[in-house]
């Protein structure tokens, strides 16, 4: 569990952190560089989801390893099996890391959403439905890693 107290907003218990695959994760479908040891502390303090069309077919063994919940989803309606997903964990107690056009109800939906701006772009509707954007998944992972820096950013 991640406890946030953001001033001007209130408090933030989050319990599951869910990241898009490609475009967030990976590029051309291999995981990032830096990301392991970045998730596996973050496991310590939030369940992990990675939700994806799994486009590269390359999700579950550059995932297989980490300790996290792989869900594949069906070619069709990718978007609103996103915003479902973050429904059935609870939108109160999820954060959301996407960058993809797909991504964006999710985005819209979770408790605290980042948007990630890496080399395969970020989606117009993700990046208005954030409540940030970073240039790297790596920093959103930082972010939550180091609560206070999303404090600092996110009061008002």
């Amino acid at each position: 569990m991640l406890n946030l107290e953001i001033p001007g907003r209130g408090a933030l218990v989050l319990e599951h952190a869910v990241f898009d695959y490609n475009g967030t994760l990976a590029r051309d479908g291999v995981l990032l560089a830096g990301l392991p040891g970045r998730m596996r502390r973050l496991a310590e303090h939030l369940t992990l989801h990675v939700v994806t069309g799994d486009t590269f077919g390359h999700a579950a063994s550059q995932l297989s390893e980490l300790p996290c919940r792989l869900s594949i989803l069906p070619g069709q309606a990718q978007t609103q099996a996103k915003r479902a997903y973050i429904g059935a964990l609870g939108d109160d107690r999820t954060v959301a890391i996407g960058n993809g056009w797909n991504d964006h109800l999710m985005l819209q939906a979770a408790a605290l959403s980042i948007a990630v701006l890496q080399d395969e772009g970020l989606a117009k509707e993700s990046l208005l439905a954030a409540d940030l954007v970073t240039r790297s998944v790596v920093d959103a992972i930082d972010l939550l890693l180091h609560p206070l820096r999303l404090a600092a950013t996110l009061r008002t």
